[in-house]
């Protein structure tokens, strides 16, 4: 020992402004080098970063450390789910940024990847449904990062899940649990997923024609990897722990949702029209002064009552009254009178306009002349 350790270092010199500057970083990590860097140039510090760091550790206690929790999810509690970034893939003659949704059964370990060109709310929405194809059903939970998707507002246990989203959980029947900010161990099987993805799966190496030659190829890997990998639960491979886990998911529906961006609540007026996106939709009579579910998907607006579609009209026309003469056809009901059937000259103002637009002025008068004879 030649006495060293004992030296007062330069950097003690400079105690009261060390800790002033400490002061104003609360528990977070410390960043020795930036505080060097301070030091240098508000106090006019010569020592080097060293004798900082040598002074910071002799002065103060090292930070007291959390005991994490290792937590096993019984089969079929949970499955995990992210996105995973791969830009610059071929595909055909052109290159394309993708993005592939990761979801991995915390139990058996069983993953399932789908390749998409964008991350907006119909992706996320349709990878999902095509994730739970592959695992053979709906985890009870799908712990989530922190995307628009999935909240539009805050992050983790007090974020605000997107009303879009949650409607599609609850169709789905499923809890969503978003991870806390910067706490990528609350979700370690999917991010290992994704490392797993880019390091085996590599899809990189491959030449493929379109998105669904991807898909295929990345399924068949997908499932010679899960014979390949072991189960932690259960010691088996991961293919024979999710046999087990998959009977105790939750059964897809037999036809199973659309994909929607928008969900929102309209009431159906009297005159059987009901608003969306600037527009009036025609429902089915039956349902005035009722709410219904309106949902938008790609390219067509869907209104349902009781998770079951009652009409459906294309999306974003030109049109901002939109029509189906069979919704106001039909029986009465116990609770609605039908409406007035049409008389002759309704009929006929509805046989020209199916027949196009094309009738010159003088033709419409001519028929509607016919009619009043």
């Amino acid at each position: 020992m030649d006495g060293r350790s004992r030296q007062i270092g330069k950097a003690a010199e400079y105690a009261e402004a060390i800790a002033h500057w400490r002061s104003g970083r609360g528990d977070g990590a410390i960043n020795i080098a930036a505080l060097h860097e301070w030091l240098t140039r508000e106090h006019g510090y010569t020592g080097s970063l060293k004798s900082v760091q040598r002074y910071w550790s002799r002065t103060f206690p090292a930070p007291v450390m959390r005991a994490r929790r290792r937590v096993e999810t019984p089969p079929g509690a949970q499955a995990q789910v992210d996105w995973a970034e791969f830009p610059g893939m071929v595909l055909g003659d052109e290159v394309v940024d993708l993005s592939a949704l990761v979801m991995t059964l915390s139990w058996s370990r069983k993953r399932a990847i789908v390749w998409s060109r964008s991350k907006d709310a119909l992706a996320w929405q349709s990878c999902h449904l095509a994730c739970f194809q592959r695992l053979g059903g709906v985890a009870a939970v799908m712990r989530i990062d922190n995307v628009k998707t999935a909240l539009s507002k805050g992050a983790g246990a007090w974020g605000e899940i997107n009303p879009t989203y949650r409607r599609f959980a609850s169709q789905m029947h499923f809890h969503v649990d978003a991870c806390q900010v910067r706490q990528p161990r609350a979700k370690g099987k999917v991010e290992r997923s994704v490392r797993d993805c880019r390091e085996y799966l590599d899809p990189y190496s491959g030449v493929f024609g379109n998105l669904a030659d991807l898909q295929a190829w990345t399924d068949e890997r997908m499932t010679e990897r899960s014979g390949q990998l072991r189960c932690p639960a259960t010691g088996t491979k991961v293919m024979q722990a999710w046999e087990q886990e998959r009977f105790l998911l939750t059964r897809l529906p037999e036809a199973l949702p659309e994909p929607f961006d928008v969900a929102v609540r309209r009431q159906v007026g009297d005159d059987c029209m009901a608003s969306f996106e600037g527009r009036q939709y025609s429902v089915p009579f039956r349902f005035i002064r009722q709410d219904v579910e309106v949902r938008g998907v790609s390219g067509r607006v869907l209104f349902l009552k009781n998770c079951e579609v009652v009409a459906n009209h294309p999306r974003g026309t030109e049109a901002l009254v939109v029509i189906d003469p069979a919704h106001f056809e039909g029986p009465s009901t116990p609770r609605v009178i039908a409406p007035l059937p049409l008389g002759r000259m309704g009929r006929k103002l509805q046989e020209i306009a199916s027949a196009g637009v094309q009738h010159r002025s003088l033709d419409l008068y001519a028929r509607l002349a016919e009619v009043a004879r």
